[in-house]
């Protein structure tokens, strides 16, 4: 492993062992790091519960989308390149991440419904889901600059699987990873949106700073992918409900966990960089040189973008059997989640948010079916309204937590033009839980 990657790709004391395990680098410094299978086969990476975060609900054995049987999820991530940004060079720390409904090897479309909370962002695919509430294609999540390039391979990927169907719509989505990626260099290729398909699995999942999320930043903290879940009771069904985010959105300050405004309670310092450049770089509102970080001071991304510059793209997985207008219903949902954490879906921000069912298998092909199409009328499963609150709180309370697991997970990473974006302090957190009550055993 080239030592100048690992130094470029996060404080070199808090890299996480299990994602290391996972990673090959190539042997020059211009290579791309490749991250293998999503799932991690050990325990060694943090979660919010194992800090003692108190969360509502009961998650399935995985805690994460795989929960979802048949759901399968796989990663590309480029980290690579360190210094000055140079717009075509680098550095870059971005990937793909790609979610199959249905894993690789299944071909029959799903129900699906799409909400977007503010549509400063970008889901291809979903003229389609709105007009069909069918859902034929993997979904891929990569950054803004990329969008074309990964839906382009997506297709160019199920001709290779010969997936049934003469052309598909397939569901890309994207949040922008500044200042740490060279976004407008789109350093994406069709081969990583091959890579993150083909690595798909089921089984626990890597969270933080992987895939399509690996240059991102989460309420002023090193963001990323994280995920959850919840099963239902079996008074309500047995269901599962698992959630997946992209988390790129918000500052420090308005960060809530366990309903605490954490970042107001501990001592953070302010944005900065690994090394000094000449010239410097600058604060964007103020004009004037970042400082270099102090090791010893915990520090926050406030201010590096706008206050409201980013998006989160959060998928949500079912097997309850729920048609297009309820999962439209499940999608909304994940507004009153993320304000539970914090966020006011700003301006700036792009909150695109899908869902999904595994149930009624073959129920409807769309734009996949084959001939003869002389098939009798789908017989579907749907459940009754009013049982619907219960898939509602599952949604909300996995979305909150895959939130938090995103910046629990996430590393600090050092960037283009040397810029810092801190890990949150797990220990600082824990003493404000611990302040009020609330850390759990």
């Amino acid at each position: 492993m080239h030592l100048r990657f690992m130094a470029a790709c996060c404080v070199f004391s808090m890299c996480a062992v299990g994602a290391w395990a996972q990673t090959e680098t190539s042997s020059t410094p211009s290579g791309p790091a490749v991250s293998a299978p999503a799932t991690s086969p050990s325990n060694t990476q943090p979660r919010a519960r194992d800090l003692g975060v108190p969360f509502d609900g009961t998650p399935g054995p995985l805690n994460a989308i795989t929960d979802v049987a048949g759901v399968e999820v796989g990663y590309k991530t480029l980290i690579f390149g360190e210094g000055r940004l140079v717009v075509g060079k680098g550095p870059v720390r971005t990937g793909v991440t790609a979610i199959l409904p249905r894993g690789k090897q299944g071909t029959k479309s799903v129900f699906a419904g799409y909400f977007a909370g503010n549509g400063n962002g970008d889901m291809t695919g979903t003229h389609w889901i709105e007009e069909s509430g069918l859902l034929e294609t993997p979904i891929l999540i990569t950054n803004t600059g990329s969008v074309g390039v990964v839906r382009d391979a997506a297709v160019a990927w199920m001709v290779q699987q010969k997936r049934p169907g003469d052309f598909w719509y397939p569901v890309t989505a994207e949040t922008a990873d500044v200042p740490l990626n060279d976004i407008k260099g789109q350093h994406v290729t069709a081969q990583d949106a091959w890579d993150a398909l083909n690595s798909a699995t089921s089984g626990p999942l890597l969270e933080g700073s992987v895939g399509g999320g690996t240059g991102m930043i989460c309420n002023g903290f090193k963001g990323g992918t994280g995920t959850s879940s919840r099963r239902l009771s079996a008074a309500d069904g047995g269901y599962t409900v698992g959630v997946l985010v992209q988390c790129n959105y918000g500052g420090s300050q308005q960060l809530r966990v366990a309903g605490i405004a954490v970042a107001r309670e501990m001592k953070l310092q302010r944005p900065c960089v690994e090394k000094l450049l000449d010239p410097p770089v600058v604060y964007w509102w103020s004009g004037k040189p970042a400082p270099v970080c102090d090791p010893k001071v915990a520090t926050t991304a406030d201010g590096v973008r706008a206050s409201e510059e980013g998006s989160i793209i959060v998928i949500v997985a079912t097997d309850a059997p729920l048609t297009p207008d309820q999962l439209k219903r499940l999608a909304r949902r994940v507004s009153v989640s993320l304000g539970r954490v914090g966020a006011i879906e700003g301006d700036e921000s792009g909150d695109i948010f899908l869902a999904f069912s595994t149930a009624n298998v073959g129920a409807d092909e769309g734009n996949s079916a084959q001939p003869p199409f002389t098939y009798p009328n789908a017989s579907i499963q749907r459940m009754q309204s009013w049982k619907m609150d219960a898939m509602f709180t599952a949604v909300v309370q996995a979305t909150e937590e895959s939130v938090i697991n995103t910046i629990i997970a996430a590393k600090t990473m050092v960037g283009a033009d040397y810029w810092t974006i801190p890990a949150l302090p797990h220990d600082q957190l824990q003493e404000v839980l611990r302040k009020h009550g609330l850390l759990q055993p």
